[in-house]
């Protein structure tokens, strides 16, 4: 939908939720001056880092950590960040807001490779500015399942892509964008350990906070297969809004149970089932039954499940990803260290 325009993609994500939209236009947000963290002198690595989600955490600090305290590198994040980067790091807030044309710090005037997992937030937004005015190298770390409604990639981006797949389907036909396939981190990681069913009762993942599939529709099909199979109802932590509590409200009243248990997806021994959570795959890389479930799936949603292997409820599980030989964040840190000139 959005091969090239970021500013059609923020327009679309904005009128997802009118009343967000509506408050954000009452009460503008004050634009945050982010913090840059910087570990030797003249950093030639620069990784923007916009969150500290598992994923964000997996595709941008892992490989952070496999470069080595030798190789001098440079962290933009939102606010100053303590205990999650590795090793020591000298933290100075930056003279200007993020994604509103911050002045460049000199210590970054040697940057040559900026890392980021894109540049449609705030901090990845800034990072993206500063690689075009050093001509630096943007590497793009995909760090979650990719459907028509992601963002697109930044002008000349280099993508370390899950699969060649999914490069071709986030390049969109463009020849401005590279990739090195590499696998996913957060599934490698899954797939370290094996999972233990507990239970058979399944637990369907919720999405209703997505803007990716009308919320009438997800509520249709969350609420529909655990009624008909007695799975509980795992909220995602982001089903906080209004629209959501009512709904967890009606369909508590309706006798459909919910997994309050708070334990890691990793520890809940329970076979998944979702519509398109990349928590289907998490449960299937560590050999637990998972499936999707979504009643007359639109076109995307289907060749999506095929793109990604996931299959549907009622047949057999989905069979658990093919793990790459190299894990995936050391491939990221082995292609920076050689387009940084700092492998032997």
């Amino acid at each position: 939908m959005f091969p090239e325009d970021l500013i059609a993609w923020r327009w679309w994500q904005r009128r997802q939720n009118p009343l967000r939209l509506l408050r954000s236009a009452l009460r503008p947000d004050t634009p945050a001056r982010p913090w840059l963290a910087v570990r030797g002198t003249s950093p030639r690595l620069l990784v923007a880092l916009d969150a500290t989600t598992p994923t964000q955490l997996a595709s941008l600090v892992r490989p952070l950590e496999l470069l080595g305290e030798n190789v001098a590198a440079a962290v933009l994040a939102p606010s100053r960040l303590n205990g999650v980067l590795p090793g020591e790091w000298t933290w100075t807030e930056v003279d200007g807001a993020a994604h509103y044309g911050a002045a460049r710090p000199e210590v970054l005037d040697e940057v040559a490779s900026v890392l980021a997992v894109g540049h449609y937030l705030p901090v990845g937004a800034q990072a993206e500015q500063w690689a075009h005015e050093l001509s630096a190298q943007l590497f793009v770390v995909q760090h979650g399942l990719l459907t028509p409604h992601a963002p697109p990639l930044p002008r000349g981006a280099h993508l370390f892509s899950f699969t060649d797949a999914d490069a071709e389907f986030a390049a969109s036909g463009r020849t401005d964008v590279a990739h090195t396939t590499v696998g996913s981190q957060l599934l490698w990681a899954a797939a370290s350990g094996a999972g233990t069913v507990v239970s058979d009762r399944p637990v369907y993942l919720g999405q209703l906070h997505g803007a990716e599939l009308p919320r009438a529709g997800k509520a249709r099909a969350a609420g529909g297969f655990c009624r008909e199979t007695g799975a509980e109802y795992r909220p995602h932590p982001a089903e906080t809004d209004l629209l959501s509590r009512l709904q967890h409200r009606r369909w508590a009243s309706q006798g459909i149970a919910f997994d309050r248990s708070g334990l890691p997806l990793a520890e809940l021994g329970r076979p998944v089932v979702s519509a398109f959570s990349t928590g289907v795959l998490e449960a299937a890389a560590r050999g637990v039954p998972a499936w999707v479930h979504y009643p007359r799936p639109p076109v995307w949603l289907s060749e999506f499940w095929e793109r990604y292997g996931m299959l549907p409820w009622g047949g057999d599980p989905t069979p658990s990803p093919i793990r790459p030989a190299t894990e995936p964040a050391q491939a990221i840190a082995n292609h920076l260290l050689e387009t940084l000139g700092a492998r032997p």
